[in-house]
């Protein structure tokens, strides 16, 4: 049977790289409608909403057609951002068990998500026994990306359990030019979007302080240095997360590509 499940979008103003990208222009549409909107088009969520400590985002989503849920500016993640009002989202949901709802958290910056991949991940959730702790979807990774400190990479044990997640390349093939690493391995890409059984997400301000995390400002890092699992599933392609300059333009590139 279907867990209950909402998608929630955490976006803040003051991006530390790229300040207010997500109401760039993409397309001739602000980035985070493009992102709602995506959302919006999956089967599975009972709602899209929308996490913010703007005022502003939060009328321009209500503007867009979706509700929005104010936060904390205090808050130091995406994941952080929506736990706190994980209690409001379980009830958007429809749930009414923490640990039988499904909360999936979608980045404010990928202009382009599959809403076919957040089917996916509730289908997943829906599928195994016990109902995983946290899901990520992965994806087998091109040789050009590989090196890319911008693009994570995920390192997967033989069950799909993620071992690491990391801006350098994983693994390290040793005694090989780094070039030639991909001929010798898979490398696998992590999409910016996670599933939480609520209960979980509802711990998140309880968890230690991750020394991981802060090194490599990858939020999930926080999860596996607690003890709590992070299971995976592939899709094909990848979602571009929008983060610098360069990938905005590309984004941008992308839009144009697909108006034609």
């Amino acid at each position: 049977m279907p867990l209950p499940c909402v998608v929630a979008v955490p976006a803040r103003l003051d991006s530390s790289r790229l300040p207010g990208k997500v109401l760039a222009d993409i397309g001739g549409k602000p980035m985070l409608q493009r992102v709602l909107e995506g959302c919006g088009q999956a089967a599975a969520p009972a709602a899209v909403v929308l996490c913010t400590d703007s005022d502003e985002l939060a009328e321009h989503a209500r503007q867009w057609g979706f509700e929005a849920l104010l936060t904390s500016p205090e808050c130091a993640s995406g994941s952080e951002r929506i736990a706190s009002v994980a209690e409001q989202l379980v009830a958007r949901a429809g749930g009414d068990d923490p640990a039988g709802t499904l909360i999936i958290n979608v980045q404010g910056d990928q202009p382009f998500i599959d809403p076919a991949v957040i089917d996916a991940m509730a289908a997943e959730f829906s599928r195994r026994q016990p109902t995983p702790e946290v899901l990520t979807p992965v994806y087998r990774m091109g040789a050009e990306k590989v090196h890319n400190p911008n693009v994570v990479k995920t390192l997967l044990a033989a069950d799909g359990r993620a071992l690491y997640f990391s801006r350098s390349a994983l693994p390290h093939v040793r005694g090989v030019d780094p070039a030639d690493w991909p001929a010798h391995t898979t490398y696998w890409g992590h999409v910016g979007l996670y599933g939480y059984r609520a209960d979980v997400l509802q711990r998140w301000a309880a968890l230690p302080h991750s020394p991981l995390e802060h090194t490599e400002k990858l939020e999930q890092l926080r999860l596996l240095e607690a003890g709590i699992g992070i299971g995976t599933f592939p899709v094909e392609g990848e979602s571009l997360s929008v983060d610098t300059a360069e990938q905005l333009e590309q984004a941008r590139a992308i839009a144009a590509g697909l108006d034609r």
